[in-house]
């Protein structure tokens, strides 16, 4: 039977998903923490990644080579870049770049990589599944929206960076995983979406405001994957 594959980069993040499953049996594969069981009497994976693009490239090509997996959800937390966006507000990546990737001086767009181009996108069906969950998790007076999401190996906290990051690629968030994972589904051919809620927005301080607000973004994110899957 496929089984839904669920990454998440740090504890808090994974802890908020293993306690909405059941039926869990704990592993270590090649050193990364992994929980089988079900949400909602669906077959899932859930795994803990690990911060940055290569262990979570890494995760999800173990768990794509390991698994028959149908689709693969990144959940976690990121920092928002446009000023409508609130600490706990979600966002569904259609559309997910890479900020830190530049090959410009040979002639591509910033973030553009080689094998796949500069934007990567979710797949249409899980879309249209995380819009479903979106209705419901309004209800609850939690705010989401589709956009773009952009990764890179770095915690975004100056206010420049946040700016000209949502000048090139026009992108909602920040993080540190998405497009890596969406990477290696894209060339595995394996469908994916990634899933971010706010914990922090860019000033030069965020990083009190991430350690502070992380459970309730990891929390909200939770509440969502329960209503999609």
């Amino acid at each position: 039977m496929k089984k839904i594959c669920i990454i998440a980069a740090i504890d808090e993040e994974f802890d908020a998903i293993e306690q909405i499953m059941k039926n869990k049996e704990h592993k270590l594969i090649y050193e990364i923490e992994i929980i089988e069981g079900t949400i909602n009497n669906k077959e899932c994976i859930l795994a803990k990644s690990g911060v940055g693009k290569v262990n979570a490239a890494r995760t999800t090509q173990i768990l794509i080579d390991k698994y028959d997996i149908d689709y693969v959800i990144n959940i976690g937390s990121a920092g928002g870049l446009k000023n409508d966006l609130n600490i706990g507000d979600i966002i569904i990546g259609t559309k997910i770049v890479q900020h830190d990737f530049n090959i410009t001086a040979f002639g591509h767009k910033r973030g553009y990589v080689s094998g796949v181009g500069d934007i990567l996108l979710a797949d249409e069906e899980l879309i249209k599944k995380a819009k479903i969950a979106m209705q419901s998790i309004e209800k609850q007076n939690i705010k989401s929206r589709e956009g773009i999401i952009a990764t890179g190996d770095i915690f975004v906290t100056k206010i420049k960076m946040k700016e000209s990051i949502v000048s090139e690629f026009d992108a909602d968030c920040t993080e540190m995983e998405g497009s890596a994972i969406a990477q290696v589904c894209t060339l595995d051919k394996i469908p994916f979406i990634i899933i971010r809620s706010i914990s922090d927005i860019p000033n030069g301080n965020n990083n009190v405001t991430f350690k502070e607000f992380i459970n309730v973004a990891s929390k909200r994110t939770a509440d969502f994957i329960k209503n999609m899957v």
